[in-house]
């Protein structure tokens, strides 16, 4: 597996709107389906900056399909507990749904419902990360291919190899001196 790559800002703020435009839309199109109304402006522009900012912040760089589940989970019972302040009732409340009738059963299918709702999403969005990232490291490949070859380095030509003839006496041990000729550098 490669190393993950690094997201500039470009890039960062179109996948942080396309994954806040989900989950604010999935939100709230599952509040008009449980509850029948829209959620207050206040509310829908309020968690929209929230999601959005959140997305922002995580965005920086590839993400797992866990990490966008869990994500997308609490974003959306955030995002559910917000448009509920409006009346329909909060979802970690199991006794009181949207409708304010509703019973225990009601309120877990619903729970259910968004939460299977979710988790689908979240597929959806992590396999739609999966596929950016793997034509982002193509187009990176490819271009790479593109760019003119470096110029090559001529090698190193070696000394001829001399017949290995042994030393002694003084020989051997000039043999491991260092001569350095010339003035000694300026001290900087």
């Amino acid at each position: 597996m490669s190393s993950p790559m690094r997201a500039d800002l470009p890039l960062r703020l179109t996948r942080a709107a396309a994954f806040s435009a989900v989950c604010v839309l999935l939100a709230t199109l599952g509040h008009r389906a449980a509850g029948g109304t829209g959620p207050e402006t206040w509310a829908f522009a309020l968690g929209g900056a929230a999601v959005m900012a959140v997305s922002l912040a995580l965005s920086g760089r590839e993400r797992s399909a866990p990490t966008i589940n869990l994500t997308l989970v609490a974003l959306q019972t955030g995002l559910h507990e917000l448009f509920g302040l409006d009346g329909s009732g909060p979802v970690l409340t199991l006794a009181h749904g949207h409708a304010q009738n509703a019973g225990l059963g009601e309120s877990l299918g619903m729970l259910l419902a968004h939460l299977t709702a979710t988790l689908i999403t979240g597929w959806w969005l992590a396999r739609g990360e999966a596929a950016l990232w793997s034509l982002l490291r193509r187009l990176g490949h490819h271009l790479l291919r593109l760019l003119p070859p470096l110029p090559a380095v001529a090698p190193l030509r070696q000394a001829p190899a001399r017949a290995a003839r042994r030393l002694t006496g003084r020989g051997a041990l000039l043999r491991h001196i260092v001569s350095r000729r010339g003035p000694p550098l300026p001290a900087c």
